[in-house]
């Protein structure tokens, strides 16, 4: 687990892996740890960083984390919108993933959504020159939403999904067995 010595501090990525010039990768929302922990295995070149608010989940991302050997990966407790717009270093992050967010389906929940343009502005701020954003979604509505932001933003320009090798979350895993269909978009962060 990532325990930052001040949460009112933008980290470095030396606070957060020992190695800083290795690259990074966050996975906001990062649940049971499905997708992340097939990443960090695969890729073990590359540092993971896991955010996750609930506590049992972090706990339990950990535990496979550590009984699987993947010393590349690491889980924060904490809101992934704030991790986004103030915790995170500055140009420290290769690729951010939003995998399955809650879309709070109700008209007065859509407030709690996590892509919104402080969102967007906060992935400029934490993504490398050409860093990229992936994001997935079973729900259309949300989804359309999201990319609308997104594109309306002008941070960005919108690219084919092209993961090489991406692990399905659990959600994903439970959403297609249901058959739901599932909308997938890439971002690419534009060079000023």
């Amino acid at each position: 687990m990532f325990v930052p010595e001040d949460y009112f501090r933008e980290q470095t990525k030396a606070d957060i892996f020992s190695d800083p010039t290795r690259p990074l990768e966050v996975d906001l929302g990062c649940g049971d740890g499905t997708f992340l922990r097939g990443m960090a295995a695969n890729y073990p070149d590359r540092d993971f960083l896991g955010v996750e608010r609930l506590m049992g989940r972090a706990r339990k991302v950990c535990r496979k984390a550590f009984h699987e050997g993947l010393k590349n990966l690491h889980v924060l407790r904490l809101e992934s919108s704030y991790t986004v717009e103030w915790l995170l270093p500055t140009a420290s992050v290769q690729r951010a993933h939003l995998l399955f967010p809650d879309p709070w389906p109700k008209k007065k929940h859509h407030k709690r959504r996590l892509v919104t343009p402080d969102l967007c502005a906060g992935l400029k701020r934490i993504l490398v020159e050409g860093g990229e954003f992936l994001f997935k979604s079973d729900h259309a509505e949300y989804f359309e939403e999201s990319v609308d932001v997104l594109r309306g933003c002008g941070l960005f320009r919108e690219e084919p999904w092209n993961a090489d090798f991406y692990p399905q979350t659990d959600f994903e895993k439970q959403w297609l067995e249901e058959g739901r269909s599932i909308q997938a978009a890439r971002f690419v962060l534009k060079v000023d």
